[in-house]
């Protein structure tokens, strides 16, 4: 959650209790939620009866955005959903509503086969070679063995479905367990237990305490009187704090066992939306508004409830929670994209290849067309019967066509079909080793780096910008009250006590238990001493605005046992950390929340313990940007307290009451803003008789309203929002995460941009820049606050020209440019996204090498993204932890979610989690580059090894009248992509590393490869497809010009170039390793002595081509000379260019890995240290 003050705590109303209005009771006494902190003698309590008045119930997200519209539509009977009450015959037989049967996994034995292939097949790769193989089935265009040619494609479909059929199975597995598992339901006017897979519509549910919910339920009764049930809703939202819902007044002291219940539900159909709920219940003649509030969703857990009773209205696949069992969207890393264009340009050198042989055969056969009757191997006609008949001849134009499709077939590994699985066998080492890295372990919440998405790990070597929220991102979201502004007085001493001098409120009543509350809250001894006497006018001020904090909020209390029988803490649960501090604040200056239930709550105000009827609360919406709650005081006055955002706060204020008050107080909270504090305005007004009888009516209308729900509340809340007493302000600290600042700064070194999106008012979000690193006292700041589309305008075009002349000024340029940065609001944004600005601004924030938005909604996060990925292609990765950075996070290229304590939403749609920021730092400069630079090698090696060895092919057909004859056996070009040379690749593609982790974290500057696409490229594409030519020209003529006067059968030749061409290379890799492991010498060497292994069992096989070819033309020297001339006439031009690159033009990695290699840094004077990290910039900068 992101905002400031009121908005900051309740901007996200997904983040608050649902506390709906009509579940609260309407008689004239509450029970307690409770029994262990039952009200005593000394609690005073009240009745309206001398005011005519009545208990009013309490709003149903009565500020929430219509943003969920389906939650807030007029159910009419079409779009309806109808369940009759304990009746799930007549329910299910006239609509049919899906069993509570779910199933997660994706087949069954019968559809396996088809759709998993289906699946399958959307790599277009594979369609290739399915195509190939049906082709080589064709005996006109035979050119490998049948079961040979299928192999190849079989092998990966059968890994990839074996794979698919195991995660499958535990699915099914999952799915078993859960729909057996068992729930008291309601069967012939008693509960007995059945599966839940056998539950329906319409049924009568009892679930007792930490007990699973099996479906959605409208709640109908509850253990307690009054009503209220409390949830966890972990396995829905990944929230561990307690949630209330509420059981309607008008069902609550039913009992199906003795008495028959029977009713009508209509509510909206099955949506996705968790957080909103719409319907009708009509029951004993009464018809009752139903909201979020009185609904529990399949997966929540009752908690500190002994049991509750609720009616079965969505059932399996129809649940909002399976509604919602989707992940992430799928992306594709930058590198893979890359590499399908190489695949195209690959396809195209196939096809001119395939085209030069039809070509050349083509001429061949229109030179000898007069001698093919009876050429050898060619004879066009058979007169082996009395009537002479063509033979094998399907005449000129069919037998170039055939030609050109067997050349297809024989030179197919051209496109790598092991890439692929090479690929996601690296990527699940490579996400082995960042899940096992100690480095981004966090010990605060014991969690370990998660990897949730295996087809990006590249894309974090290549990361140019980052958007950040602030809470519970770069903060810790530990909410701290520090300060306070009561009566226009500033109380800010509390920060100079220390823990030993820190006071501490506890609340005794008789022989009961002493409270104290769970968190300690340091505390101003003069405003302390103040709260103690109220009959002073500071004293009342104090007294109205800590009522304030204890009242106006959702918070629950609950008791805890300590070690001492005499002494219970209370803690405070609630969704939002903010109101938490506050209510925590609130009790240590003696005024504890001890008691809250749906229709009052009661307050120890320095050991007097007061109740107050709570008769109506306004929730905050991001319209409004506050929240009220309507007391009803012992005294019988009603009050209404207020509490909100600065902006919306000091507009509402009754001017003629106390202006110097209120200009203290906005004096003192613009002062808390900067220095980095959430702030909060609080102010109250009473309400007389007739304005109470006025907004109560307007409110229960507003509370049982069916179309526009929300707008109605909220007009009713604006009616008594208004003419407000000024009580003060608050200021909450939210501690920066360790090493946040070091982090930033190091990012920014590495040539990565970091943009900050808060919800947080401009001052304290720049406070936090200050604090963070994020801006420095040199930076030029360029801050966009406007209220209107032109005056945006001029602001954007002001700051663009101030940039451009700045480019003229002395110094390098990227100087000029990295000391500014663009703070800028969302208000302005609302003007500027979207419209024709959006290019200006993208100019003027891509010259600035920071971004801070202030006060920016969650979907202006996402359009942030959007515009800089839509502009540009540079790599953007968002991080955040709140619910209201999911669309940014799922948005950006890389999207990371933070286990921080606003749920796990983001987690839940992120492609990886964490629990520090600062672990960015190691995930991007180091795994980041290590992955993008192995990645990236692997596959421009996957294309150089397969391309050597068609090319060999080539230049062998050119010699055999373009038949496409081969010399290297079927079964060699099978096992070359997998056992000759594919396990190298993985192995260096999991633990090659260029660079050591000390060194990528001490120079972050080396991050800039992956940016500049050192490791992937055209060029580097380019000149491999040259190295490959060269070296499948040594590989191939060598032998043929040692052998060309020589008498040796072709399958021994073809046996030499397989042999020569797995060492070539083998030993081109073992060239580029630069961190031995010896797994990666295991499979190099190993690779080589498979070769010989496979090439001697082939050769060994009587019925196979090429009989004892091995064995015969091994026993010459010239066998093993060739071999050795072969691959060193093959790889010496690709060392001497490596060598010489590397002392002529090296690349800063290779400056660092000469430094790290002889330990420059030890031995050398820092002057020429200096020197080395000069050309490394410079080779940066060029």
């Amino acid at each position: 959650m992101e905002s400031n003050s009121g908005k900051e705590i309740y901007e996200n109303p997904l983040h608050m209790p649902e506390l709906n209005s009509s579940s609260l009771r309407s008689t004239a006494s509450f029970h307690s939620v409770q029994s262990r902190l039952s009200v005593s003698s000394s609690v005073k309590e009240v009745t309206f009866n001398d005011l005519g008045l009545k208990r009013v119930r309490q709003g149903s997200k009565g500020g929430e955005s219509e943003g969920f519209s389906s939650s807030y539509k007029e159910i009419n009977d079409e779009e309806a959903r109808i369940i009759y009450i304990n009746d799930p015959q007549k329910t299910n037989e006239g609509f049919q509503y899906v069993g509570n049967y779910v199933r997660t996994a994706k087949y069954t034995i019968l559809t396996f086969i088809p759709r998993n292939l289906f699946e399958q097949f959307h790599r277009v790769a594979y369609i290739y070679f399915l195509a190939i193989a049906i082709l080589n089935q064709i005996p006109q265009l035979a050119v490998f063995g049948r079961g040979a040619s299928i192999m190849p494609l079989a092998f990966v479909l059968l890994v990839t479905a074996i794979k698919d059929a195991f995660e499958d199975y535990r699915r099914h597995r999952s799915d078993k367990i859960e729909n057996n598992r068992l729930a008291w339901v309601l069967v012939n006017d008693r509960f007995q237990q059945i599966k839940w897979k056998y539950i329906r519509v319409g049924q009568i549910i009892k679930v007792s305490a930490n007990d699973t919910l099996p479906c959605d339920m409208v709640l109908l009764s509850t253990s307690d009187p009054a009503g209220v049930v409390y949830v966890q809703t972990t396995n829905l939202d990944g929230e561990s704090n307690l949630k209330t819902r509420y059981a309607k007044q008008e069902t609550q002291m039913k009992s199906p066992e003795k008495e028959k219940i029977s009713g009508l539900i209509k509510c909206e159909k099955p949506n996705r939306n968790i957080y909103g709920f719409q319907a009708n219940m009509e029951i004993d003649g009464k018809r009752i508004s139903l909201g979020p509030s009185n609904i529990i969703l399949r997966g929540c857990e009752l908690k500190n409830t002994d049991w509750f009773l609720g009616i079965a209205v969505y059932c399996g696949k129809e649940t909002k929670a399976m509604l919602n069992n989707s992940g992430a969207p799928s992306k594709r890393s930058r590198l893979e994209t890359r590499m399908n264009q190489e695949i195209i340009f690959l396809s195209v050198f196939l096809v001119a290849l395939c085209t030069v042989v039809s070509v050349c055969n083509g001429v061949w056969w229109g030179i000898h067309r007069n001698e093919l009757v009876l050429m050898q191997f060619f004879r066009r006609q058979d007169y082996s019967m009395p009537s002479v008949r063509n033979y094998n001849y399907y005449g000129w134009g069919l037998e170039v066509f055939f030609v050109f499709l067997m050349a297809v077939i024989v030179f197919q590994i051209m496109i790598p079909i092991s890439l692929y699985i090479s690929m996601e066998l690296v990527r699940v080492g490579q996400a082995f080793y960042m899940i096992r890295d100690k480095h981004m372990f966090d010990e605060v919440s014991n969690s370990r780096f998660q990897c949730r998405a295996l087809n990006i790990n590249e894309d974090l070597g290549q990361i140019k910008y980052i958007f950040s929220d602030k809470t519970g991102t770069l903060t810790e979201n530990k909410m701290e009250f520090q300060c306070a502004s009561i009566g226009g007085r500033d109380y800010s001493n509390a920060e100079e006590s220390n823990e030993d001098s820190q006071l501490r409120y506890a609340a005794r009543v008789g022989s009961k238990p002493l409270l104290r509350p769970k968190m300690r809250v340091k505390v101003d001894p003069e405003l302390f001493n103040i709260c103690r006497y109220k009959h002073t006018s500071e004293g009342w001020h104090a007294y109205d605005f800590f009522i304030a904090l204890a009242a106006c909020n959702t918070i629950v209390p609950l008791t805890t046992e300590t070690s001492d029988p005499a002494v219970k803490l209370i803690d405070y649960q609630g969704e939002s950390p903010d109101e938490q501090a506050l209510v925590y604040a609130a009790a240590a200056y003696g005024f504890m929340l001890v008691e809250r239930t749906s229709g009052h709550l009661v307050i120890d105000i320095q050991g007097e313990r007061l109740r107050f009827d709570v008769l109506g609360l306004h929730e905050f919406d991001s319209d409004r940007k506050r929240m009220s709650v309507v007391l009803g005081y012992p005294d019988k006055t009603v009050k209404v307290f207020v509490k909100g955002a600065d902006t919306s706060m000091f507009s509402i204020m009754d001017k003629s009451w106390d202006m110097k008050m209120l200009d203290m107080t906005a004096e003192h909270v613009n002062m808390y803003s900067s220095k980095g504090l959430r702030t909060l305005v609080v102010a109250m007004r009473d309400l007389n008789s007739s304005e109470f009888e006025q907004w109560r009516s307007a409110y229960e209308s507003a509370s049982t309203a069916l179309i526009g729900r929300a707008n109605v509340l909220r007009q009713v809340a604006s009616s008594i929002e208004h003419n407000l007493r000024i009580l003060g302000g608050s200021g909450i600290e939210d501690k920066l995460q360790q090493g946040v600042p070091e982090a930033i700064e190091c990012l920014r070194t590495a040539g990565i941009k970091v943009w900050v999106l808060t919800g947080d008012k401009q001052e304290t979000a720049i406070s936090i820049g200050y604090s963070s690193k994020l801006l420095t006292s040199s930076m030029r700041q360029i801050v966009i606050n406007k209220k209107s589309k032109e005056s945006c305008r001029k602001s954007l075009q002001e700051a663009l020209l101030r940039l451009k002349d700045s480019d003229g000024l002395p110094g390098p340029p990227e100087n000029q440019v990295d000391q500014t940065a663009l703070i800028i609001d969302g208000t302005s944004l609302v003007y500027i996204l979207d419209t024709e600005l959006e290019e200006e601004l993208f100019q003027l924030a891509s010259m600035c090498t920071v971004v801070l938005c202030c006060r920016v909604a969650p979907l202006q996060k996402s359009a942030i993204v959007a515009l800089i990925k839509r502009r540009t292609d540079d790599m953007t990765l968002a991080i955040g932890d709140g619910a209201n950075d999911v669309s940014m996070i799922q948005m950006a290229d890389v999207g990371i979610g933070i286990s921080g304590q606003e749920g796990r939403q983001a987690v839940m749609a992120s492609d990886f989690a964490m629990g520090q920021f600062r672990f960015l730092v190691p995930l991007l400069l180091v795994h980041g580059h290590w992955n993008y630079q192995r990645m990236g090698y692997m596959i421009l090696y996957n294309i150089y090894r397969n391309a050597v060895f068609v090319l060999i092919m080539f230049w062998y057909v050119l010699f055999t009248g373009f038949t496409l004859t081969t010399a290297i056996t079927d079964w060699s070009s099978l096992l070359y992509s997998v056992v000759y040379t594919s396990f190298p690749t993985i192995f260096v593609g999991i633990l090659d590393k260029d660079l050591n982790r000390k060194t990528l974290m001490k120079q972050p500057q080396l991050y800039g490869a992956g940016q500049r696409e050192e490791n992937y490229n055209r060029k580097l594409f380019w000149l491999t497809i040259v190295d490959t030519l060269w070296q499948s020209l040594a590989a191939f003529f060598i032998p043929m010009v040692a052998y060309w006067e020589r008498t040796i059968d072709i399958s021994s030749l073809g046996d030499l170039w397989t042999i020569a061409t797995a060492i070539i290379v083998n030993i081109d890799l073992a060239m580029d390793v630069q961190r031995w492991h010896w797994l990666i010498h295991a499979a190099i060497w190993g690779s080589i002595v498979a070769t010989f292994i496979c090439v001697m069992a082939i050769d060994a096989l009587p019925f196979l081509p090429g009989y004892w070819a091995f064995f015969h033309v091994s026993g010459t020297a010239m066998f093993w000379i060739c071999l050795l001339i072969v691959t060193i006439a093959a790889l010496i031009p690709r060392f001497v260019v490596k060598v010489f690159g590397h002392l002529l033009n090296p690349s800063d990695i290779q400056i660092a890995r000469e430094a790290e290699k002889f330990g420059y840094r030890r031995e050398l004077p820092s002057a020429q240290v200096e020197m080395i990290e000069e050309v490394a910039l410079y080779q940066r900068i060029r």
